[in-house]
């Protein structure tokens, strides 16, 4: 029966849906798996110094030409050029469209040998040049010798554009180029202007660059990587939260996750719900009373309340959930194999095996489960969806694990900062989205597998 199922499976509408609604899932899921560090939830998305350089709560980059926000751009480059012996980072973009809302230079890896170097910051504008920064770098400590290591842990960062130095710095370009000029107030708006006929501010499109050069009195002076800022008001595909986590990774991660969750506890599930039926349909006697009375207890004890007391006890942590989501699901399957199992044990199969010396493991794996795999494999099928479901909810009340970013995790972050009320949709729409399309693509799988195993709903039976 379990032979060639997927060709089976695509022959039914239902299960062609399902397995067409699945088949990227578990690419991308692949593809999250292999991308991700294990260690991505506590080193990056629970570190807010990862996300510092993001916008906060903006709607993803694609909804910028509908609503005229100014998308946000971040530049990198690690491999300077030199100058003399200066290091030069060229960071160039291109304008087109409205200017950025601000401006954040950083920089890391600093290492210099005598004097501290002088950071020079200057915008090369398609009419000219102006002097945005210059800094000079904390300097040695007492005792310490070269050569002098900084921003290694936290880099040094600067807003850009800002300030009456600015300010008078481009009203001095503006009247050495244009022959007109007047101290600019809309910074850093005006540094991507030009005055037009009445002192007006025109936009200057163009292509710009941003010149970071490290003055420094070695020629082994260096720094390992410069990043600006473009601030804008739209960020990426799926936009960003409060802290300013790009959601899209969030996303792409709980996806392996979510499945992981719902496969490992439906197959955990499924085998210890199929093994205790079986052995107590079988046995009977006392170990039949035993394990069904403790089906019963199972399945009547309230789940909520006491994985909110293990939580209290032992601290939310994935592997606790999955224990208890196991424990909790199996009940319910063996007590439906046991009733199986009670008529495969009176047939003739299982009465010929036993009258020739069969033990009961034989008659079991032999002659009874063949008869149960395809009910078992639908079954299994059907409490993906349901263990999907029970993990995001629990995240949802706050139960899950903190550490790891699951679908349920972000839905929580979302309500608790109050997303819907302030109309952050990009936040909680994907998650809830994922969830349910990963839960309806299981279902139809199920639905798919239900056809094949129940001849009474096989076309023409």
């Amino acid at each position: 029966m379990t032979r060639g199922i997927l060709p089976a499976l695509w022959q039914t509408p239902p299960g062609r849906a399902g397995l067409l609604l699945l088949a990227p899932l578990v690419l991308g899921a692949l593809l999250a798996w292999l991308a991700y560090p294990r260690d991505f939830g506590p080193r990056l998305w629970h570190n807010p110094a990862a996300w510092a350089d993001f916008p906060k709560a903006v709607p993803p980059a694609w909804t910028a030409p509908f609503t005229g926000r100014v998308p946000h751009r971040v530049l990198e480059a690690r491999e300077p050029s030199r100058e003399v012996f200066d290091p030069v980072f060229r960071l160039g973009f291109s304008l087109r469209g409205p200017s950025p809302v601000y401006l954040v230079l950083a920089l890391g890896e600093v290492v210099y040998w005598e004097a501290p170097p002088l950071v020079e910051v200057v915008l090369v504008r398609p009419d000219g040049e102006v002097l945005l920064h210059r800094e000079v770098l904390p300097g040695p400590l007492p005792g310490e010798t070269p050569p002098f290591r900084r921003h290694f842990q936290e880099p040094w960062r600067r807003f850009l554009g800002e300030g009456l130095e600015v300010a008078e710095a481009l009203e001095s370009f503006f009247r050495a180029r244009y022959g007109f000029g007047h101290l600019p107030l809309d910074l850093p708006g005006a540094l991507f202007a030009r005055p037009g006929p009445g002192g007006i501010l025109l936009p200057l499109e163009g292509e710009y660059q941003v010149v970071v050069r490290l003055r420094g009195a070695h020629p082994e002076d260096w720094v390992g990587w410069v990043r600006l800022v473009l601030g804008g008001e739209a960020y990426g595909l799926m936009g960003t939260d409060t802290l300013g986590r790009d959601l899209i990774h969030g996303l792409l991660y709980g996806l392996p996750l979510a499945l992981a969750i719902g496969l490992s506890v439906a197959l955990w599930s499924t085998a210890l719900g199929a093994f205790l039926g079986l052995w107590s349909g079988y046995a009977g006697g006392a170990t039949d009373t035993l394990i069904q009375r403790l089906a019963d207890v199972l399945n009547n004890l309230p789940l909520l309340p006491l994985l909110i007391f293990l939580v209290f006890v032992l601290g939310a942590n994935l592997w606790i959930t999955l224990l208890v989501l196991v424990a909790f699901s199996w009940p319910g399957l063996a007590i439906l194999v046991r009733s199986a199992v009670l008529q495969l044990r009176a047939g003739l199969e299982v009465e010929a095996a036993r009258a020739l010396g069969a033990g009961p493991f034989h008659i079991l794996r032999r002659h009874v489960l063949p008869h149960l795999v395809p009910y078992l494999l639908l079954q299994g099928v059907f409490a993906v969806p349901g263990a999907i479901l029970a993990e995001a909810g629990l995240s949802f009340l706050g139960l899950g694990d903190p550490s790891l970013p699951t679908w349920g995790q972000m839905l929580e972050a979302g309500f608790r900062t109050g997303a819907v009320f302030l109309g952050y949709w990009w936040w909680v729409v994907p998650p809830g989205l994922l969830l349910a399309l990963t839960a309806l693509a299981f279902m139809l799988l199920a639905m798919g597998l239900e056809a094949l195993v129940d001849p009474r709903l096989r076309r023409g039976g």
